[in-house]
């Protein structure tokens, strides 16, 4: 199924973060590498969700989601920075996911907290720019910032102590995590201006990074790692 068609289905739009996995993307160790997502628009047979590395049709995707649980399934269609992939559970188990999906819709409308007094911010629109100190560009996801800084997921991953940018932010890579790492500012940013100083979207040129991917053969790509 195309994004566009599911667009047009019966369908949830909740923000939920998770991590997930792709064929053949290992890190320097030969370890599976895994990025951050989070959903936008979710059904029982479905879901849409932006990505740091969008993969391809007929990938298969392994995910975890801590209000959803573990997920698998296939990639039906890309989109630029966001994937849609088709569930893969049996019939019990995509009722019971059906409800779950009603019920977070309702929790998530009703919420009522204000994510400006929270440490670190979460935003709905998170993709942003990274862009290193050879002046590539890459597209990046923001998993969430603070005022001192941001952690991302990325295609790359650079080594810590490494300077940097994020949105127009600058910083240095301070530690790795699962999924990505964290980014400490040079200075100290104000909490009014850090959706505007970090959320970017990347210049049609910042794209070449997912084409050089896509045309890695998979001995190359497992060794996708700083």
């Amino acid at each position: 199924m195309s994004v566009e068609q599911f667009l047009k289905q019966s369908a949830v739009n909740i923000s939920v973060s998770g991590e997930y996995s792709l064929p053949n993307w290992y890190d320097s160790k030969g370890k599976r590498r895994t990025f951050t997502c989070r959903t936008t628009r979710v059904s029982a047979f479905r879901m849409m969700v932006e990505v740091p590395v969008v993969g391809k049709v007929g990938d298969r995707v392994t995910s975890y989601f801590r209000d959803l649980g573990n997920l698998e399934g296939q990639i039906s269609d890309t989109k630029p920075g966001g994937l849609l992939f088709e569930l893969e559970m049996t019939s019990d188990l995509r009722e019971k996911f059906a409800s779950k999906l009603t019920w977070l819709e309702s929790k998530q409308k009703s919420s009522s907290v204000d994510a400006r007094k929270e440490a670190r911010i979460v935003l709905p629109n998170s993709h942003s720019t990274l862009t290193l100190a050879d002046g590539s560009i890459h597209t990046c996801l923001v998993i969430d910032m603070s005022v001192n800084g941001v952690a991302v997921s990325a295609q790359v991953q650079p080594p810590i102590g490494m300077p940097l940018a994020i949105g127009a932010c600058i910083g240095r890579v301070v530690r790795h995590v699962p999924d990505g790492f964290a980014v400490e500012f040079v200075e100290r940013q104000n909490r009014i201006d850090l959706n505007r100083l970090i959320i970017r979207s990347a210049p049609p040129s910042s794209a070449s990074d997912e084409k050089v991917a896509a045309s890695r053969t998979d001995e190359d790509q497992s060794c996708v790692a700083a």
